[in-house]
């Protein structure tokens, strides 16, 4: 079976998406709580420094639409890498996550060589 996308959320929803927050937003969310030590927010800072640099960041994230985005397996290695350490950190805080793969991702609104971000309505891929 050869899956194409694969994202890592959490079990709460995204105000925005009603869809369950990515990565990214469970690791900020933490900072914003004071959860984190000083160790780990440099690290999750880090790593979001390095995906703004080395990620294109879609036009429909920046703008704040109702997408979610997932990362291409076969070009996620690298990324996956990368991401390991806040996945730690998640741990670490007994943050629940999943880690989902699927080969369908509803419309896709914007794809590059790494990710595709797709339309989320009433909390569901459209």
């Amino acid at each position: 079976m050869n899956l194409r996308y694969m994202r890592i959320q959490g079990r709460e929803e995204s105000r925005i998406t009603k869809y369950p927050k990515g990565i990214f937003s469970l690791c900020w969310n933490l900072i914003r709580d004071g959860v984190m030590t000083p160790e780990e927010e440099k690290t999750f800072r880090d790593i979001d420094a390095w995906f703004k640099e080395h990620l294109p960041e879609p036009e429909p994230c920046k703008k704040h639409e109702k997408v979610i985005t997932f990362f291409k397996t076969d070009t996620a290695r690298e990324m996956l890498e990368m991401i390991a350490p806040a996945v730690r950190i998640l741990d670490a805080h007994s943050r629940p996550y999943d880690i989902v793969f699927t080969n369908a991702v509803g419309t896709v609104v914007y794809e590059d060589e790494w990710q595709v971000a797709v339309k989320t309505e009433n909390g569901k891929m459209v």
